[in-house]
C-alpha cells in the first residue's frame, strides 16, 4: 500500500513575490550522520537551478528504510496501527535502504 498522503518539502529555488520561498515538493535535502553508515558523500543531484532532480534520486522513504536497518528493524515486515486499527507498514515494499550508505 502506498503512502502518498504527505511529502516532505524543500523550498522553491526562486524568490516569490514576497521575498520568500514556497515549498517545493520536487526537491529536498537530508544530513545523515553516525550509526555506522559511510559518510562523508553526497547523494544525487538537481538541475542548476536547484529545481528537479537530475541524478540519483532518493526518496524519504528509501531514507526511513536505511535508518530502520541500522537499527535492526525490517521496515517492509515491521508495522503500526493507525487510529482504525489497520496495520500499515513502515516502509512501502519499492523502498529500499540507500546502498551508498549502507554498502
Amino acid at each position: 500500500m502506498a503512502n502518498t498522503s504527505w511529502k516532505f518539502t524543500g523550498r522553491t529555488p526562486k524568490i516569490n513575490k514576497d521575498a520568500g520561498r514556497d515549498h517545493w515538493p520536487n526537491v529536498s535535502c537530508a544530513a545523515l550522520a553516525c550509526g555506522g553508515m559511510r559518510h562523508g558523500q553526497v547523494i544525487g543531484s538537481t538541475d542548476r537551478t536547484g529545481g528537479e532532480a537530475s541524478a540519483r534520486p532518493v526518496n524519504f522513504q528509501d531514507v526511513f528504510a536505511t535508518l530502520y536497518q541500522h537499527m535492526g528493524i525490517d521496515g517492509h515486515a515491521a508495522t503500526v496501527d493507525d487510529l482504525s486499527g489497520r496495520p500499515h507498514y513502515l516502509v512501502d515494499e519499492q523502498f529500499k535502504p540507500i546502498a551508498e550508505l549502507v554498502g
